[in-house]
């Protein structure tokens, strides 16, 4: 994959890769020291299952972690894509232990012994325009909201836990033969292939590194991508092209919010907006309302102004 060559530009780097690692207790502090050395921010989690996440550093600084990750052969083909950006997106640099690197809560669901076939790109359009093909999108609902493939199915989950749940409710493998899916950069489809696979459906299909990918490989012009594609930075979104996206981010509920969101009577900045206003607790309000008074006392001082956890990246993709 080619890589941005943009001097003085910051690169994001999200990265995956199902392998069995044993030893991933052990890996956690020398994987941060080296992201400390080369000043590369975001989060990786580490679980016996892979690695997963996404980080923002200098074209130097993240050619140097995958350099660092390329020493362990397990690592030395870890899937990345990559995009471009005027700052860091991420504040801190952290290296979390995980049960799983993306959550499904389902034992026995493997992506190292079991999964479906890769889709590229460039096929892509192709599998989904088959009428025998049913085509899922395995995101949930605040991401489905603002961008999607032509035809695909929202599952309407609001964490990855509930797609498992949504699949045996919805869909019998005696009558659905065929299945592609998809997610933003490639590891939810993946795992998600291999719960099909082992649920007894026959043909399932994933498309690779998931619509970053795709938005990278194939010309707008013959995308059959709408919309924005969400991504779990201070971005929010990305355009085809992956430029970062107009829509902003509610510091209270995390949902993506568009300029006429933010037009609202009931958007407060940081403490509410049309779709938790009337949803939140005084308790928590409050609390959204104290950590804004924060985040712009950071402005004015020129400081990093994190803005907590987001409950969904704690889930997984």
């Amino acid at each position: 994959m080619s890589t941005p060559q943009d001097p003085g530009r910051i690169v994001v780097a999200a990265l995956y890769k199902f392998v069995t690692l044993d030893d991933h207790e052990a890996l956690r502090e020398p994987l941060r020291q080296a992201m400390l050395e080369h000043d590369v921010k975001g989060t990786l989690l580490l679980a016996r299952e892979g690695i997963n996440g996404t980080v923002s550093a200098t074209r130097e600084g993240i050619d140097a972690l995958l350099a660092w990750l390329a020493r362990d052969p397990r690592l030395a083909d870890v899937d990345h894509k990559e995009s471009l950006c005027d700052d860091h997106p991420f504040y801190r640099t952290k290296v979390k232990l995980k049960r799983e690197i993306v959550t499904m809560g389902v034992p026995d669901v493997d992506p190292n012994t079991q999964a479906g076939t890769y889709v590229d790109p460039e096929q892509w359009n192709d599998v989904i325009a088959d009428p025998e093909v049913l085509v899922i999108d395995t995101r949930n609902d605040y991401e489905v909201a603002i961008g999607s493939f032509e035809g695909a199915i929202d599952p309407q989950t609001k964490s990855f836990r509930e797609f498992p749940e949504y699949v045996k409710a919805h869909y019998d493998p005696s009558q659905h033969k065929k299945v592609a899916m998809f997610c933003t950069g490639g590891i939810r489809c993946e795992k998600a292939s291999s719960f099909m696979l082992n649920q007894g459906f026959e043909e399932v299909y994933h498309l690779k590194g998931g619509i970053l990918n795709y938005l990278k490989q194939v010309p707008e012009q013959d995308s059959l991508w709408h919309g924005d594609c969400f991504v779990f930075d201070n971005r929010v979104t990305v355009r085809h092209d992956l430029s970062e996206g107009e829509y902003d981010q509610c510091h209270a509920c995390r949902m993506p919010i568009s300029a006429e969101d933010q037009q609202a009577d009931t958007y407060e900045p940081g403490v509410s907006c049309p779709h938790c206003f009337d949803a939140l607790p005084d308790k928590t309000r409050a609390a959204a309302r104290e950590r804004q008074k924060q985040i712009e006392l950071a402005k004015q001082r020129g400081e990093p102004h994190p803005l907590g956890r987001d409950p969904r990246q704690m889930k997984g993709e």
